[in-house]
């Protein structure tokens, strides 16, 4: 069972990032220089996936345009010779053939999934949280996509989380098989450290089999009226195996101000034109 279209979440409203985010989509803040829904989309590339559906709202224009063509820019660059810049912005529009799907309203990390039933097609998919970047030596969803095929059902990434993790993630029970691989017997979405299961908890990245869209159809909304994605992965699970696996490589939680930060920071770090400076810099 391949693994051959990818869809990214992108129609929150991003308001832990205000007053950024009031013209500018939470996904087009540039970590370093690149926005961070474009290492997500460079992530499911680099995994084998050319096909990918953006689940995103009416406002945010932006992204469509990140990657989609620019002639004036690409003119100006060509009048200034500018190859190096003309090259990394004429890469951008043949990255993947994307889709971009309108979700109506934020509902709900279930619910965007639930937008793109069409998109997939009756196929497995990947989802990637764009606020969740990760660098790892073999791409996070392609170590993913590996345990997919072994074990032909619904895996997720998981991660060691500390007390303040459990209010912002879905924590998991499970029953560790492998070295790095579990199987998830239970989860639940911010339960606090009372009601946590474990320190392990799903963070922005899955392959699904087709079948977790009627598991989200028949999830009822939560707090506020938001379909939540670990609602329906323990509906899933009644039916079917779900595994979760630690993968080999960083996390970073952009989608908080600190995370955004330290990624920042430590992909800045990896760039030797910024590396001696950032070391005097951050000696104060």
């Amino acid at each position: 069972m391949r693994v051959r279209k990818a869809i990214i979440p992108a129609a929150g409203l991003g308001t832990r990032f205000l007053p950024a985010t009031k013209a500018i989509p939470k996904e087009m803040l540039a970590v370093v220089d690149k926005p961070m829904i474009q290492y997500a989309v460079e992530e499911a590339t680099a995994s084998g996936i050319k096909r990918i559906g953006i689940v995103t709202s009416s406002w945010k224009t932006a992204i469509e345009k990140h990657f989609g063509r620019s002639p004036e820019l690409e003119n100006f660059l060509k009048e200034k010779r500018d190859v190096e810049s003309l090259r990394e912005v004429e890469n951008l529009k043949h990255l993947a053939n994307m889709t971009y799907i309108n979700q109506p309203a934020p509902r709900g990390l279930g619910h965007a999934v639930l937008m793109g039933k069409e998109f997939a097609g009756g196929e497995a998919f990947a989802v990637l949280n764009p606020d969740t970047i990760y660098d790892c030596p073999v791409p996070c969803l392609k170590q993913l996509i590996d345990v997919f095929e072994e074990k032909t059902a619904t895996v997720v990434v998981l991660g060691r989380i500390d007390v303040e993790g459990t209010h912002k993630h879905g924590v998991v029970k499970a029953k560790q098989i492998s070295e790095r691989i579990f199987k998830l017997l239970d989860m639940v979405e911010k339960p606090g450290p009372e009601r946590a299961f474990s320190d392990l908890a799903v963070l922005g990245r899955y392959v699904f089999t087709s079948e977790i869209f009627e598991a989200i159809e028949k999830t009822p909304p939560a707090k506020g009226g938001e379909v939540q994605l670990t609602d329906a992965l323990r509906i899933l699970l009644d039916s079917q195996p779900v595994y979760g696996l630690l993968v080999e490589g960083r996390h970073y939680d952009a989608g908080d101000k600190f995370g955004f930060l330290e990624a920042a920071v430590n992909f800045a770090f990896k760039r030797p034109e910024f590396r001696d400076k950032l070391k005097g810099l951050l000696k104060v």
